[in-house]
């Protein structure tokens, strides 16, 4: 409906361009106007009210070499903030398209485009510019409506995030979330994918830090029947499940060298070989990859590929730690008393102030997971009709370290290590999660120790 309704301007200097986009386009919109002169875009918005702006990257003018797509874009935007505008470039100007982004178009496509992938950018576009994209603030605050748990909260570092989220979501370029353990690098990926043109399609989660080596190829890109001693049957890998939709590879930090190279050959030819096959299968994904190992101090040390960042890293999202987000925790707070005290069947109509002030001093060294937790058990532990803060037992919230035991039969440090860590994690009944945090470690050191030992 928005389509039909629609006023577009398509600007570019290749006449093929613009007969492809006419062709496509006259069927489907109100009106389609065409230049091939980018020099007339201010005489043609002052005289027209354009729904969206098709806008080529580049034009043969030696004017702007190498940015012309960008200056057009600056002076649409000093004319009307509110136009949509989609970028149109080529495969190797995929870097200057990021940027235009960045510097307020609201998406962009890549020649040769699809029909019907072309139509749903300009639809979804078109929609953003008459409800999100009137000014930053209305977009920042229409995200922050639609989400949950962690990204919950009013601190300006937050806002940044979801007002990013807003700009990239629609967009299918790779984005790299880094942030410490519990920050809500899950939340955002899920949030993204539900806010993309693929949101119809699949949303595949694969946790790296799960799998073993000889389970990374056959879990990713799958495998055959008889491909090693337990594939029983054909079986499709993380990619193709993925395939139309998002895939999200989380703790993409922890994996060795060898598996990064493999990660790299399918990311960059865009598609799979499943194990015992030597037949390609091509992928169409939207890549999201979340961490909390420091990549980028790692590549310097060669111990991750530089070169897999880049294709990792088109767009970059820093989630603060829940520490840095100010009154925020408060905010999650009261969110999580509430989801608790439905669960418990408990009637509670807040948190009392010397238990907000003692959630904002507090660290929260496991950030939103620990807060979530200990709301939880405050809920549990609540005799009032407020959370107060005796209920709020922050300090043990953190898992007690381990203790060696006094009848260890060795003194060897090494041995020591390993059994300590082979009881944790029997503790937990194999959760790495939880036996990482009784042992103090972050689950990537937990990793490293258990190839150390071979266990």
């Amino acid at each position: 409906m928005l389509l039909k309704n629609a006023k577009i301007l398509a600007v570019d200097d290749d006449q093929d361009v613009l007969i492809a986009v006419k062709m496509l386009l006259r069927p489907e919109v109100k009106e389609i106007v065409t230049e091939k002169n980018p020099e007339k875009i201010p005489a043609l918005l002052a005289q027209n009210q354009f729904d969206l702006i098709l806008l080529d990257m580049n034009y043969k003018s030696s004017l702007h070499t190498g940015n012309e797509g960008i200056f057009w874009l600056r002076k649409i935007r000093e004319i009307n903030k509110n136009v949509a505008v989609i970028m149109i470039t080529a495969y190797g100007d995929i870097d200057l398209a990021v940027r235009s982004v960045k510097e307020g178009a609201n998406d962009f496509v890549l020649k040769p485009w699809r029909n019907e992938k072309l139509l749903e950018t300009i639809e979804m576009c078109i929609e953003q510019a008459m409800v999100a994209n009137k000014s930053k603030n209305s977009a920042t605050k229409s995200t922050a409506s639609s989400v949950k748990n962690s990204l919950l909260g009013e601190s300006e570092a937050m806002q940044d995030v979801l007002y990013k989220i807003e700009k990239i979501a629609p967009t299918d370029a790779n984005i790299l979330i880094l942030g410490e353990n519990g920050t809500g690098k899950s939340e955002v990926a899920k949030l993204i994918h539900q806010k993309s043109l693929r949101h119809k399609n699949p949303f595949v989660h694969a946790d790296l830090g799960s799998l073993t080596e000889s389970l990374f190829e056959s879990e990713l890109f799958g495998h055959k029947k008889g491909a090693f001693t337990d594939a029983r049957e054909d079986r499709a890998g993380r990619f193709e499940a993925a395939n139309g939709g998002t895939l999200f590879l989380d703790e993409i930090g922890n994996i060795a060298l060898p598996q990064q190279a493999k990660l790299l050959t399918v990311l960059q030819n865009r598609e799979v070989v499943r194990l015992g096959t030597n037949t390609a299968i091509p992928i169409d994904i939207r890549l999201i990859s979340a961490t909390n190992a420091p990549i980028k101090e790692m590549a310097a040390q060669n111990q991750y590929r530089k070169d897999l960042i880049y294709r990792l890293n088109t767009i970059e999202i820093v989630l603060p730690p829940l520490r840095m987000r100010g009154n925020d925790v408060v905010v999650l707070a009261e969110y999580f008393m509430k989801l608790y005290a439905e669960k418990y069947r408990k009637v509670l109509l807040g948190i009392d102030e010397k238990a907000k002030d003692k959630l904002r001093k507090y660290a929260f060294p496991g950030n939103i997971r620990e807060l979530q937790h200990s709301l939880e058990r405050a809920v549990i532990m609540s005799d009032n009709q407020e959370i107060t803060a005796k209920d709020l037992d922050l300090n043990s919230s953190l898992e007690a370290p381990v203790v060696i035991s006094s009848e260890a039969t060795t003194l060897r440090i090494d041995e020591l290590e390993k059994s300590t860590i082979l009881k944790a994690i029997e503790r937990h009944d194999g959760n790495i999660t939880k036996a990482a945090r009784e042992l103090g470690l972050t689950r990537t050191a937990l990793y490293r120790r258990l190839g150390k030992y071979d266990i």
